[in-house]
């Protein structure tokens, strides 16, 4: 399958931000792409860095004006299509939810959420009620897609889980970067274990896995901290763990990548997992803690 992965970085204009994104699908799609995967909150500059009620007016329901204006785009190139959206479910309730569309642009599923961060600059609890439509795979024209949301991408329990559920690919739209008053060094470690442990997600569960991240600096509107710098390095990995596909961390990227969709059942049978889990000694996974 031809996938393609658009690495961008956003500005405050909204309708521009989406007009550009129209542009870079239309791109993908004209070199063949027939799935095409976005970040994470893509229609926006990343707002969680401060907490403000008044933010709350950009959410949107599902369906709404977004879900139209990419549905009409996906049903026109003909393409499947991963969106993060900024949902608003009901007054004072809001969730960080990807929208999966088909080929014909309705919505194949949902996936709000389930991990929400709470550190200096990714305020993410102020805004998000965490997901309860659990970890359950989008049927669509092209396969089953696993779609999770950024920081559910470091929990093997969300990875595994939509792979116990018939998952064809691990699917993560993303938005991480820099902390600024960090070392040179302890920004690569933490640039790196977010790639190793999607890799592992990979090697556990014989899936490929794509992960599309932001691009570029977006200030601190309160000041307080110095901003982000997102570190991109969007990518594809195969069903061992193997790069298809990484981008640079500051440059923006439009890619198409051809996975071979049939390389997960040979990699399941040299490395049966699934196999041999024993899965009765597992129930102590269920609790916070084991005292």
């Amino acid at each position: 399958m031809k996938i393609g992965i658009i690495q961008q970085s956003c500005t405050a204009d909204i309708q521009a931000n989406k007009e550009k994104l129209a542009a870079n699908i239309t791109d993908v799609a004209t070199q063949g792409a027939e799935l095409v995967v976005l970040q994470e909150l893509h229609n926006s500059l990343y707002f969680c860095q401060t907490e403000n009620t008044q933010i709350c007016d950009l959410a949107e329901p599902i369906p709404g004006p977004s879900t139209e204006f990419y549905g009409a785009l996906a049903a026109h190139l003909g393409i499947v299509l991963v969106t993060s959206l900024f949902e608003r479910r009901a007054p004072g309730l809001y969730h960080n939810t990807a929208v999966v569309f088909e080929r014909d642009g309705s919505i194949a599923g949902t996936y709000r959420k389930m991990h929400i961060p709470d550190d200096p600059a990714y305020y993410e609890k102020f805004y998000f009620t965490p997901g309860d439509l659990g970890f359950h795979p989008i049927q669509t024209s092209v396969g089953r897609l696993g779609v999770q949301v950024c920081w559910d991408q470091w929990y093997p329990e969300g990875a595994r889980l939509m792979a116990l559920a018939g998952a064809e690919l691990l699917i993560y739209p993303t938005a991480i970067g820099y902390e600024s008053t960090d070392t040179s060094e302890e920004q690569e470690r933490q640039r790196e274990a977010w790639i190793t442990v999607q890799r592992g997600h990979a090697v556990a569960n014989g899936l490929p896995v794509i992960a599309v991240n932001r691009t570029g600096y977006e200030p601190d509107p309160s000041g307080q901290t110095n901003g982000i710098s997102f570190w991109g390095s969007s990518f594809i990995a195969g069903p061992q763990g193997e790069f298809l596909y990484l981008a640079p961390k500051d440059e923006e990227v439009n890619i198409v990548v051809d996975v071979d969709m049939n390389r997960s059942e040979n990699v399941r049978r040299w490395w049966p997992f699934l196999r041999d889990r024993r899965i009765e000694y597992f129930a102590d996974l269920t609790k916070r803690y084991r005292d």
